[in-house]
């Protein structure tokens, strides 16, 4: 067994909308099918998938009836997000901050 000795620390920042587009190309939908499908606008979709609107419980439940996984993945997920953004910007203040995609 590889012992390391630094925890692993990714320089990037993966959103809920990162996996809400893919499944998005998985299944062929466009944002205005999954916003239809979600009963939310095509606009809060798009903030949605862009990191822009946070997502919620009711969010995260619909995203389990219509895209699959668990209501808590979706949570879980946002939190982590939200968190690693946090920590970047201790890290980098936001004169200096990198762009997040």
């Amino acid at each position: 067994m590889i012992k390391t000795t630094r925890p692993f620390t990714p320089d990037w920042v993966s959103s809920p909308g990162d996996a809400i587009t893919e499944f998005l190309e998985e299944r062929d939908w466009t944002q205005a099918q999954l916003a239809e499908r979600l009963g939310y606008s095509i606009k809060h979709i798009s903030l949605l998938i862009n990191g822009k609107a946070p997502l919620n419980e009711e969010t995260a439940l619909k995203l389990e009836r219509v895209l699959g996984s668990t209501a808590a993945f979706w949570l879980r997920y946002e939190a982590q997000y939200r968190a690693a953004l946090a920590q970047i910007e201790i890290a980098c203040p936001s004169d200096t901050m990198p762009e997040i995609t």
